[in-house]
């Protein structure tokens, strides 16, 4: 599990993540919601070990991350941030190789290329593993960094706003093979969602964040209520049950 005890950041003399303690439990798919300014990005990434707290600490399997040897966090631990952009020219195969890199220390071997080809596969990427990333659409480019993650064979995918800049088919799509990846691979997948709707059809549970606090943690069923939700956001909602998914409207 992720264990998050007393976790602080301010920049400068705005706090961004105050006093948070929450615990995430093993398995499942668990998505952290709220408005802009809210802190999710940074309580991810500072649970990633993409940046230090300034008080508290976060574990995982009992391992404090800020203190666990990198690649010793890379066996347990993948990360996607926002801006996976890279600048080199790399075909898709050659990306998603660099999740073996915890492994093959950069001498890849058979095992690593059979994982490469197993992730490909998973991703339905198969047929573009030789094309390279910029001649991709943004739904096929975002399959290849998850397919990178999952290549990396750990037990928890930390993923920062995977929806960014999809429409809603290729949002749906993605959104789709995360779910797989937590049944039928078991892993633990932690993401940041804008979309409340996302969250609520494909998620195990939800975390609301306002003003870099958590003010609700629990299923779609408990979080998905019309005073919930206003409460998070600042605005009107109505909540319908549709094909036995919880679904906000909102209003101004």
């Amino acid at each position: 599990m992720i264990e998050i005890r007393n976790v602080a950041k301010s920049y400068g003399k705005v706090r961004v993540v105050d006093d948070v303690t929450l615990t995430i439990a093993r398995g499942g798919l668990t998505s952290l919601v709220g408005p802009n300014g809210a802190g999710k990005s940074t309580l991810l990434s500072i649970a990633a070990r993409l940046i230090p707290a300034d008080t508290g600490t976060v574990s995982v399997d009992g391992l404090d991350v800020a203190r666990t040897p990198s690649d010793q966090l890379a066996r347990r631990l993948a990360i996607l941030r926002q801006d996976n952009h890279v600048t080199a020219r790399l075909n898709v195969r050659d990306l998603v190789a660099f999740g073996r890199y915890p492994h093959s220390k950069g001498r890849p071997t058979a095992e690593d290329r059979t994982h490469v080809e197993r992730a490909l596969a998973y991703m339905d990427l198969d047929g573009l593993a030789d094309r390279f990333l910029d001649e991709l659409s943004g739904g096929q480019r975002q399959r290849a960094f998850i397919a990178m993650t999952l290549c990396q064979e750990t037990d928890y995918l930390l993923l920062d706003e995977p929806l960014n800049n999809l429409d809603i088919r290729h949002g749906v799509e993605l959104m789709k093979l995360l779910r797989r990846a937590a049944t039928e691979l078991g892993k633990t997948v932690v993401l940041v969602l804008h979309d409340v709707n996302f969250a609520s059809s494909y998620s195990d549970r939800i975390i609301a964040m306002r003003s870099g606090r958590v003010v609700l943690a629990g299923t779609p069923d408990e979080v998905m209520t019309p005073d919930n939700l206003s409460d998070v956001f600042g605005c009107r909602f109505d909540v319908h049950t549709i094909a036995g998914k919880r679904i906000a409207t909102y209003f101004s």
